[in-house]
């Protein structure tokens, strides 16, 4: 594939200079037509052989758009932060709002080609990487981003003969390291593992550019030429929708919605002594030495006062404040709205050894957001295998996801929406959404039987919980917790 790279045609220095100079003024035109209309965010990745001219590049664009507009972000090796969370986290942090533009240097692939070329992964980890970042740009592109992705390169004769160039002049030295060298010396072995990678991943929607790059100037051209295509293609709405992906396939659904009601409520004498000490047993499986190879996330969800806050308590109350975060969620902010919509909850993701606990969760964009009309039916219908996608990254890293669905019958809904309105401590948990949202339980009733059966998944798999009784609702939650940690860290 790479040897069938076709050399660019010399230019006369005059006619370059023509080419680049109407070539940056359109650039910057599109990027401004871009970022007016906040149309798309625009991901441009950098990948290629060492001494191709990746740097030289990166430079150049920042100098042909505006900068002010532009993130650059350079990947090397991973720091602790990034080591003790998933893989992607890394790249979700990276990502631009609408309308502006990532430089991605040597991001997703060049890390998975390198560690495979190392041998540091065999090819069945290569193509689970490989996989994950197709449905990441999948998403991405789902979203509307304009995904570009370009390989610079070179001959190995031609590499070798720049490396050597470079080395003998003291201004240029410092630009050839021993790492170059080496990956010089696996030249063959480089070009064979990337070749697989781009034949894998290039998707109309997120294509690959192959560069020859011995000219420069011409490669910056090239590249520089292919933006400016993509961008217009954005601006005139004719950008590449992805076709659907295969799903992700979820087992059978947990029982739900129908449930059956305890006929006599557990008592505060039998509640006490079963909560401390399954709160006991909590701390103690959180304290092994195992655990801090793992996290733990824990999602709650239900309708409103289905008594998530006062299980999340019970179980804080186990942990040491420390190590854990609550999260609550609410409707996404302007911000949070102009990035892809998993990218929130991709910022806290937890560091191993830590505990995440979501009152509410990504879990809205097929509930709230379908049963309101926020998210178009295309959007909500492909969020289910968006998320069960989602949540097997987390989980392959280690996490442990616990997902609880608080199942509350509309009649102690309303007996609890009273207790609030009588109550003056509570009456900041009743607010006029609440009671709108009960008047809409039998759209609920069929988002949350899709949500169920389209996301109870091995990795990360529903327990539905019947809380009308909240003392043996919160031990209900407290046991599965401790079974599935006990399960885990095995």
């Amino acid at each position: 594939m790479f040897d069938a790279l076709p050399v660019a045609e010399k230019m006369d220095p005059t006619r370059l200079d023509r080419a680049v100079t109407r070539l940056r003024a359109d650039l910057l035109d599109a990027q401004y037509s871009i970022l007016e209309q906040g149309r798309a965010p625009v991901v441009l990745l950098l990948a290629g052989v060492a001494g191709a001219g990746k740097g030289d590049l990166v430079n150049t664009l920042n100098e042909w758009m505006d900068p002010r507009h532009i993130r650059t972000r350079a990947f090397g090796p991973r720091d602790e932060a990034e080591r003790q969370r998933p893989h992607m986290w890394r790249y979700w942090q990276a990502l631009p709002a609408r309308g502006r533009t990532a430089i991605i240097f040597e991001g997703w692939y060049s890390e998975a080609i390198r560690s495979r070329v190392d041998r540091r992964i065999k090819r069945p980890a290569f193509n689970e990487l490989l996989h994950g970042i197709k449905r990441f740009e999948h998403l991405l592109a789902m979203e509307g981003a304009v995904v570009l992705k370009f390989w610079l390169h070179l001959d190995s004769g031609t590499q070798r003969a720049r490396f050597k160039e470079q080395e003998s002049d003291p201004a240029t030295r410092w630009r050839v390291t021993p790492e170059d060298w080496r990956e010089h010396r696996r030249y063959r072995r480089l070009c064979k593992v990337a070749e697989e990678a781009i034949l894998l991943s290039d998707d109309r929607h997120a294509p690959w550019h192959l560069i020859e790059a011995s000219d420069g100037d011409l490669c910056k051209l090239a590249v520089g030429r292919l933006i400016l295509r993509a961008l217009r293609a954005a601006l005139a709405g004719s950008a590449v929708r992805p076709a659907p992906l295969p799903p992700v396939v979820a087992n059978d659904p947990p029982s739900a919605i129908k449930l059956v009601r305890p006929a006599r409520p557990m008592t505060k004498a039998q509640y006490q002594p079963q909560l401390e000490a399954l709160q006991g047993q909590l701390n103690l499986l959180l304290r092994q030495a195992s655990f801090k190879q793992h996290s733990l996330v824990i999602v709650f969800e239900g309708m409103d006062a289905a008594g998530k806050g006062g299980a999340i308590r019970r179980i804080t109350h186990a942990l040491d404040a420390r190590a854990y975060r609550v999260h609550p969620v609410a409707a996404p902010s302007e911000h949070e709205r102009s990035y892809p919509w998993l990218w929130r909850f991709w910022r806290d993701v937890p560091r191993d050894g830590m505990v995440a606990l979501f009152d509410r969760s990504w879990y809205g964009r097929v509930l709230v957001e379908r049963v309101e009309g926020f998210a178009a039916e295309n959007d909500w219908m492909r969020a289910f295998d968006e998320i069960n996608a989602f949540e097997q990254e987390w989980c392959r890293h280690g996490a442990i996801v616990c997902k609880f669905w608080l199942d509350v019958s509309p009649e102690e809904q309303l007996r609890r929406f009273n207790e609030r309105s009588r109550t003056r401590f509570k009456r900041f948990k009743i607010t006029p959404d609440d009671w709108r949202n009960r008047e809409r339980w039998p759209q609920y009733v069929p988002a949350v039987r899709d949500m169920l059966a389209r996301t109870h998944i091995d990795a990360a798999p529903w327990s539905v919980i019947q809380s009308d009784d909240k003392y043996q609702a919160r031990i209900d939650i407290l046991r599965a917790l401790c079974s599935r940690l006990e399960s885990a860290l095995r």
